[in-house]
């Protein structure tokens, strides 16, 4: 009897633990398993106006970039600047060695004065040809004279008619070759001046007050007609080349102001925008823009420096808004989900206009005064058991 109760009672020992680690695994598996759930972070929709801020990033530029070089080929014969000098209009930069350039303007020099030479035999010529030309009309007006009392005959009548021709037609060619040899002299001459500009041209000269960002060639070497010796950039003429994303754009117009935080610079700087480029950039999808400064900062920015720029927008009247966190996307419609008496509802929304904090606008789908669900440890749906808290683990307020 003994016995049996023994046996009885280790067996409803062993069942009594039994039950309590299912318990146990129960409790574990409801609230940290598979089936527990899943913990959130939610706010209150409210209503209010928010100022819309623009982020965008550019690169610092030069509106104007003079790139100066030789108009002829030729080797470098010496460069007077070095790169950051400034430098000022008019002044000498570098210098192409001339080579035969003197040689050549001697050369249509002479040929200038040969042509005034052969104008001179030319005038001459022509005003012989005049000469015989006023004798032959004489004496066809003193036959013609003469004819009708039958002193000559009429064939001596139209020789001198015929030598009258002859006479005109010289004294034509006279002044067709005495007026190409002034426009000889003239092509000479306009040769020899082209000639003489070319090697003035071979001076390079600074055409504005500016800075000296590049010198792509040195001494001795050799360049071709348009090649770029020296580049020169107005300190007035730098600005931004700046990207915005084309879904925040919205309202965004030249005169905003704008703060510019250039990388080597610790505090930001103020702007505004000058122009938004009437091309946008179709891969990134993105809107151009160009911001001036306000005051130039010193020292100059290097061309081609990374900035960052903030715009500040309109403000915009009162509508619901919700952290840009709560915007999910559910079978391609972007929502949020609502918290209806502890279960979830997706509600689809129709956003507008962000600030940088992170707020967004909505225009459709929400009064204001809903609660919504921020932040989720794991996906949900419709069915998700959830719990809120006022922080996941893991994340910083």
């Amino acid at each position: 009897m003994k016995r049996v109760i023994r046996q009885y009672g280790r067996k409803s020992a062993l069942a009594i633990v039994m039950i309590v680690m299912l318990g146990l695994l129960g409790f574990v598996f409801l609230r940290s398993g598979p089936l527990a759930p899943i913990t959130i972070t939610a706010v209150n929709v409210e209503k209010r106006a928010i100022q819309p801020s623009l982020f965008g990033i550019g690169t610092v530029e030069a509106r104007y970039t003079h790139k100066i070089g030789p108009t002829v080929a030729g080797r470098v014969k010496r460069v007077e600047v070095q790169t950051g000098d400034v430098v000022k209009q008019g002044q000498i930069l570098a210098e192409i060695d001339p080579i035969d350039f003197e040689e050549k303007i001697h050369a249509l020099d002479a040929s200038v004065k040969r042509a005034g030479a052969n104008i001179l035999g030319a005038e001459a010529n022509t005003q012989e040809s005049q000469a015989r030309k006023k004798f032959a009309e004489l004496q066809v007006k003193r036959y013609e004279q003469l004819l009708p009392s039958r002193v000559i005959s009429e064939e001596a009548m139209e020789v001198k008619r015929q030598d009258l021709r002859i006479a005109q037609a010289n004294a034509i060619a006279a002044q067709a070759n005495l007026d190409a040899m002034r426009d000889e002299q003239q092509r000479t001459r306009a040769e020899r001046d082209g000639m003489a500009r070319q090697k003035s041209n071979l001076r390079l000269l600074s055409p504005v007050d500016g800075i000296v960002m590049r010198r792509e060639i040195d001494p001795a070497t050799t360049v071709v007609a348009g090649q770029a010796v020296l580049e020169i950039v107005e300190p007035s003429s730098i600005w931004i080349n700046a990207r915005f994303d084309q879904q925040r754009a919205f309202g965004l117009t030249s005169s905003l102001a704008v703060q510019i935080s250039l990388h080597t610079r610790a505090s930001a700087l103020p702007g505004k925008i000058v122009r938004i480029e009437p091309h946008a950039d179709s891969v990134t999808e993105e809107l151009l823009a160009k911001i001036s400064f306000g005051h130039l900062p010193q020292p100059l920015p290097s061309i081609g420096e990374l900035v960052e720029v903030n715009v500040v927008m309109p403000s915009q009247k009162i509508m619901p808004v919700v952290p840009n966190a709560s915007l999910q996307r559910l079978q391609g419609q972007l929502g949020v989900w609502k918290l209806n008496q502890e279960k979830l509802q997706f509600v689809p929304v129709k956003i507008g206009i962000s600030d940088l904090a992170g707020n967004v606008q909505v225009l459709e789908g929400l009064q204001g005064g809903e609660r919504i669900v921020v932040h989720s440890f794991k996906k949900l749906n419709t069915a998700s058991r959830i719990k809120v808290v006022d922080q996941l683990a893991g994340t910083s307020k």
